[in-house]
């Protein structure tokens, strides 16, 4: 699921401490390491990656982003719910067994959970799969039929979709499957944790997705101008 990578349109509470620019830039690498880490999981045969996106007629937006076997479908629908609802809808009518939609904003989520997504949707028994976001949300959303209860009446944008999910999968006798949490990149917080993830003196090592150019793009902002702006020592409220 992405939106076209406009400055001004995208990742709008990430300015400050990131201008327009720089947060569509910025955009611009999620959604390169993100495809990257699911045409891995394409690659090990078990998937296959779409980028449904909007706004309509944004697709030339892509050109050079995405890796060749990515195909475009555009969203449909107004409300974030409706356009999951859609987007679902229109991939399963592509003939995929099983689908999961999956955020832009999480940059370094394990490729291994894509794989286990994929691999456990392929199981014969009913589920659904959750990635959950440490945000109370989720980063992955992953189904082999469409239950539209799942994206209906779910306080969207709130700490509560994770666990509303959950409960309606459950009311369903739907079998759900937990994959690693995660956290997502979208504000000015979360910015300076992905940098510390990044470049901190207490880095993991080998657990998030490389990222490579999101790693690049702001390991090169940090030295042409310094931490200051971007990743400052103090800590933030």
């Amino acid at each position: 699921m992405t939106k076209a990578p406009r400055a001004g349109r995208v990742k709008t509470r990430l300015t400050p401490p990131l201008t327009p620019e720089e947060a569509a830039a910025l955009n611009t690498c999620f959604l390169r390491d993100t495809t990257a880490a699911i045409s891995t999981t394409a690659a090990e045969g078990v998937a296959r990656g779409i980028a449904v996106y909007t706004p309509v007629g944004a697709d030339t937006a892509y050109v050079g982003i995405l890796p060749v076997e990515f195909e475009l479908v555009p969203q449909r629908g107004d409300a974030f719910g409706e356009r999951l609802i859609f987007a679902m809808e229109d991939l399963f009518r592509l003939g995929f067994e099983s689908v999961c939609l999956i955020d832009s904003d999480s940059p370094t989520v394990p490729q291994r959970a894509f794989t286990e997504a994929a691999t456990t949707l392929a199981q014969p028994d009913d589920a659904v799969v959750l990635g959950p976001s440490e945000d109370g949300g989720y980063y992955l959303i992953g189904l082999k039929k469409l239950y539209r209860e799942l994206f209906e009446d779910i306080a969207w944008s709130t700490d509560r979709v994770l666990q509303q999910t959950i409960e309606r999968a459950r009311q369903m006798n739907l079998k759900v499957h937990l994959l690693p949490t995660w956290y997502d990149v979208d504000d000015r917080k979360t910015l300076r944790r992905l940098c510390d993830e990044f470049f901190g003196p207490d880095a993991p090592t080998g657990v998030g997705y490389p990222a490579p150019a999101t790693r690049g793009y702001l390991g090169g902002l940090l030295k042409q101008e310094g931490r200051d702006r971007i990743w400052p020592n103090e800590a933030l409220p």
